[in-house]
């Protein structure tokens, strides 16, 4: 009897995963909802496109201060607990943006969302982290990506047949959509008694759960790395991008085809994350994450470096492409790192809150000293800077060795 379809039949993906992804498509839609009308909502209010900024701000902002927190919070009470609380955080943030009557309760409201964000967003990971099979976690870190893309991509689409009713309707159905999403993961997630123990032993108590400190993740070559990356990929997928792309459209075609260029390039991003992410979850698993990492990065550094220099609305389009591939590419190489790091049935909530406050201040630094290098010398020098911060994360990656076994396995301490 032939054993090759048992080697090749892929792990399931365990139900409280599947959960994950489908509130993982709710809460992206409802952000692809009302991110693009988040500015000309926080104008509506009589202030400056600088104040208007600070609002997109603030949310990245809180994420990172208080993600050593959240971490903190989900090894003490639990991935479940924390997760359901911090998208009814974030629920509660805009439904209370829906009937602010000022700036300044918009901002407070926004930052608000930011803190239930990294709660749920350091759990999910955790999640996955603690439930994903070990041969397949970069196929499920690519699957929850794909469903936030997804989201992405559709809550745009919606927010313009909404766009008759005024800026107070779609905040108001992202936060009910919220609750529903928070109330169906409780029911699948919440109420379940072995989620709070471990995996490899249901009779173990959730303070017996052992847990991963930074100390002990940092002792990691590969999580250090994905340190380094996460950062660059944070300045670059997410501030470089969202920001000095729309001001670099405007800036090379003008009022009349500047927001026209810009969405067909996040348009384009978004088609080439896609792609990338149908393959790149199980191309992870088979041939690790150093390989995916530096080629994913590689791509999405000279994509936007090369961007500085385009003049025409096919090199946006194909520089975008290239991007997006590139991102997708490396993204659920990046989690399923810190997954290996942190090992199944262990608890790693601290040292997920440390991946993604990297992130974070990625996204939130970049966009500020790009933005300064555009106004004071040119958009090309604000490119070819942020590709170079894209290569520090390369040069990270190419120093961890390609035979690093995750730190969690105690059987190979030589490793750790």
């Amino acid at each position: 009897m032939s054993l090759t379809p048992a080697r090749k039949a892929k792990p399931p993906i365990p139900q409280e995963i599947r959960v994950l992804l489908v509130a993982a498509f709710i809460i992206a839609l409802g952000f692809g909802l009302i991110a693009p009308i988040l500015p000309q909502y926080a104008v509506s209010f009589n202030v400056g496109n600088a104040a208007a900024t600070i609002i997109v701000s603030i949310f990245a902002f809180t994420r990172l201060i208080f993600a050593p927190v959240a971490g903190v919070l989900v090894g003490k009470l639990g991935e479940p607990k924390i997760y359901v609380t911090g998208v009814l955080l974030v629920a509660i943030s805009t439904l209370l943006c829906a009937v602010v009557q000022d700036y300044t309760q918009l901002l407070i409201a926004r930052g608000l969302g930011g803190f239930g964000s990294t709660m749920f967003t350091i759990s999910a990971m955790a999640l996955i982290a603690r439930l994903a099979p070990d041969k397949s976690r970069g196929r499920i870190s690519g699957l929850y990506a794909g469903s936030f893309l997804l989201g992405n991509v559709f809550g745009p689409v919606l927010g313009a047949l909404l766009a008759p009713l005024g800026m107070r309707i779609p905040f108001l159905i992202y936060g009910t959509a919220l609750v529903i999403a928070a109330g169906v993961v409780y029911m699948a997630l919440g109420r379940r008694r072995n989620l709070d123990e471990d995996a490899a032993n249901p009779r173990t108590k959730r303070s017996d759960i052992e847990v991963v400190t930074t100390r002990e993740a940092l002792g990691s070559p590969a999580y250090r790395a994905a340190l380094f990356s996460g950062f660059s990929y944070g300045w670059l997928a997410f501030g470089v991008r969202n920001s000095m792309i729309p001001l670099f459209a405007l800036a090379v075609f003008g009022q009349s085809m500047g927001a026209t260029a810009a969405g067909i390039s996040m348009t384009a991003f978004a088609v080439g994350n896609g792609c990338a992410l149908v393959f790149s979850g199980r191309l992870t698993d088979s041939i690790g994450r150093k390989i995916p990492v530096v080629t994913g990065m590689s791509l999405l550094l000279l994509a936007i470096g090369a961007m500085g220099y385009s003049t025409t609305l096919v090199g946006f389009v194909v520089f975008s492409v290239l991007a997006g591939l590139g991102g997708g590419l490396l993204g659920p190489a990046q989690q399923a790192t810190v997954a290996d790091v942190i090992g199944s049935g262990r608890n790693g909530g601290k040292a997920l809150a440390g991946f993604q406050m990297c992130t974070d201040l990625g996204s939130i630094i970049g966009p500020l000293f790009a933005g300064t290098m555009a106004d004071l010398i040119s958009f090309q020098l604000a490119f070819n800077i942020s590709a170079v911060v894209g290569l520090v994360g390369v040069i990270a990656w190419l120093l961890v060795p390609t035979t690093i076994k995750p730190v969690s396995l105690a059987e190979e301490p030589e490793h750790r």
